[in-house]
Order: C-alpha cells, then structure tokens, then sequence
C-alpha cells in the first residue's frame, strides 16, 4: 500500500483536507529538503510534507485548504489561529507543521461533528454566537471558538470569571468581549443541557490534569 502525501495545491475553503497525492508520484523536486508528517486532521488521517521551517498555520491554510483557521497578527499574540492540538489550544502560528506527527488535530472546520447528529450540525457554540451577535468581521471567531471548546471540555459550567480569564489569549478588535462572553456561558448551558459531547468533557479534564502535571510545555498559547 502506498502512502500518500498531500498535494502541494490545496483548495481554499473547502472543509475536508486536499486531495492525496502518492509519494512515488511526487516530483523528486518537491521531497526534497521536506518531511513527511502522518497526522489526524478533524478525524481524518491526513499525511502532508512540509519544510521543516513551516508553521501549521501556513500548512493548514495553503496546502491542506483550511482557511476557516485565520492568521493575524503571526507571533501567537491574538489568538485568531487557535486550533485543538491533542484537545490542548495551542497558536498554530507558534506549532512548526513537523511537530503534528501522529497526533490529533481540530479546526473550525471539524467543529460543529464534535456535537454529533443530534445538533443539525451546528455547535451550541456556534449557534450561540450566531444568536448572541457574537462576531462582525470574523477574523477572531474561529480562534474564539476553538479555544471556548477547549473551556467547555475542560469545564462544562465555567463562571464569567473563568470564561473571561481562559480566553484572555484571544483579541477581538470588534464586539468589545461582553457578547463573546455571554456566548460561551449560553453555550455552556447548552451543552450541560444536552450532553452535547459529554464524553469529551472527561477527556478534556484528564488532558488538562496531565497538562497541568508535565509543567509548561515548548509550545503554548500565549
């Protein structure tokens, strides 16, 4: 069986990986200097090449096509490009693409299928933006709403104190913040309500315990 790379020429927009290319039919010019990298992108095994100076920003928007995961301002200060590494929140400004071999990666693209069926796809979060007037020009939404997820698997009932504290990480230019917050803590009624990825709940929490254990880590969020 042939392993497959992705193709250089990913399709803005799209909300599923590009389309595979095998190694052996890869021009030699294109392996060359690069690494092979085998990750898990929104469920799907994904394997990508990548120069080993290339962050997982620029390989998920320009290779992969998943351009719902926005760049701002590039050094992990605003938040915008926050993705779900391993359930951690991680700037994927900050994360080189090589060091997403074999691991576990969401974007706002794969959002709304971590609520299951029974949401019409669409996640409590996103529909409590989308209800609240949570968002305007929607550069900051997908980081806000990849780093909330992680707060609601971490702790389903978060207070405001503690909404606002965890998305400390993440700059909005428009709403002021008041909307975003009362999203979240809606969101989470929500999802306590449903049982809307409760599995993931326990998940999280043990992800974090063991986060909190290891002590900072190479790569984080601010």
């Amino acid at each position: 069986m042939s392993t497959n790379v992705s193709s250089a020429h990913g399709v803005s927009g799209r909300a599923n990986p590009a389309q595979p290319i095998p190694v052996e039919a890869a021009p030699a010019a294109l392996l060359r200097g690069k690494t092979l990298v085998e990750a898990t992108i929104n469920g799907v095994p994904t394997p990508f090449v990548c120069e080993p100076r290339q962050t997982l920003l620029e390989v998920l928007r320009e290779q992969l096509g998943l351009t719902g995961t926005k760049e701002g301002c590039g050094n992990g200060n605003c938040g915008a490009c926050c993705i779900l590494l391993d359930g951690q929140p991680v700037n994927s400004c900050l994360v080189l693409a090589v060091e997403a071999q074999g691991r576990e990666i969401l974007t706002i693209e794969g959002l709304a299928a971590t609520a299951g069926p029974a949401a019409g796809g669409v996640h409590p979060l996103q529909q409590a933006f989308l209800e609240h007037g949570a968002l305007q020009c929607g550069i900051c939404t997908p980081g806000f709403l990849m780093a909330a997820k992680a707060l609601l698997d971490t702790n389903p009932r978060p207070t405001e104190h503690e909404a606002r504290r965890w998305l400390a990480g993440n700059l909005c230019r428009c709403t002021g913040y008041d909307k975003i917050i009362r999203a979240v803590l809606d969101a989470a009624e929500r999802v306590a309500a449903d049982g809307v990825g409760s599995d993931r709940v326990a998940a999280g929490r043990e992800a974090a315990a063991a986060a909190q254990m290891a002590g900072p880590e190479e790569v984080d969020r601010q």
